[in-house]
């Protein structure tokens, strides 16, 4: 396996507290455009989802072919009150994961990185696809991030997981 998809992971380790420092609570909770989420509500999404993902890593790493249940994000979103979950907690458990996850990955063997599971709504998935994916998820959230920031009028540059010479 190219080992590229697993330091753009690891690169990810520390942008989402780096892409929400410095801004105020009235800030994290307000809805400029894009999309319908809080920036508390994004950073919320990407804890639970990498934390998903995560799991699935490890059925399909430990388990042959194992089932990979999809989730309705935005009834996670509503149910699980992302809006009221606080993002310097969120931000450190999102690096923590991963981190961890780390340590299981880098152990593999390349062959490990062609296991996979049954998504129930994309079908067959490989290790090193939901490596990439969960990498991918990251930087496609950052960029709403950023571009609330931006509306606020509180930019700063930005940083992604995928490096500009791999785009």
């Amino acid at each position: 396996m190219n080992r590229t998809a697993i330091d753009q992971y690891a690169r990810g380790i520390g942008l989402l507290s780096y892409a929400t420092e410095g801004l105020t609570q009235p800030e994290l909770l307000s809805r400029p455009g894009p999309g319908n989420w809080s920036t508390v509500e994004l950073v919320a999404h990407l804890l639970d989802a990498d934390l998903v993902i995560a799991d699935r890593m490890k059925r399909v790493i430990a388990e042959e072919n194992p089932p990979l249940v999809a989730f309705d994000e935005n009834k996670w979103a509503t149910r699980l009150h992302y809006e009221a979950q606080p993002t310097g907690t969120a931000t450190v458990l999102f690096d923590l994961n991963r981190r961890h996850m780390l340590e299981v990955l880098r152990r593999l063997d390349d062959a490990a990185f062609q296991r996979t599971g049954l998504h129930s709504e994309r079908g067959p998935l490989t290790l090193a696809q939901l490596v990439q994916g969960a990498a991918d998820h990251l930087d496609h959230h950052l960029r709403f991030i950023y571009e609330k920031r931006q509306q606020l009028g509180r930019s700063i540059p930005a940083r992604f997981s995928q490096l500009e010479s791999d785009r």
